[in-house]
């Protein structure tokens, strides 16, 4: 999988340059390739709505918030390598914890015990 994204935040006057090669994802803060694949044009509100799950980058293309210039199923490409971890997941051996008993979204995390109470 290899693929060049510019990504615009005009509302910061942000860009980077996302770059997929060789297994290994990179980004360049303050450049934009001449020859991207996709250039994304979004917010950094609606950046932070994307990557948190409460409103998709399709969504947000489709209504106008965002725009994609170039190859659109770069994203799909990208999407496809992301993880999803089970909440309380183990960073080191031994310390999982209990499951939340909230009812949380796949993205929200409960209250951390960091002295195993």
């Amino acid at each position: 999988m290899s693929f060049t994204i510019n990504l615009v935040t005009p509302d910061n006057d942000e860009q980077f340059v996302i770059e997929m090669s060789n297994n290994t994802l990179t980004n360049i803060e303050g450049y934009q390739a001449e020859d991207a694949d996709l250039t994304l044009t979004i917010t950094r509100l609606g950046l932070a709505q994307a990557m948190t799950g409460a409103k998709s980058l399709a969504d947000q293309i489709a209504d106008g918030e965002a725009q994609a210039e170039g190859k659109v199923d770069v994203l799909r490409q990208l999407a496809s390598t992301f993880v999803r971890f089970e909440l309380g997941f183990e960073i080191l051996p031994g310390t999982k914890g209990p499951a939340p008993d909230e009812d949380l979204n796949e993205f929200e995390v409960g209250p951390i015990n960091v002295h195993g109470e």
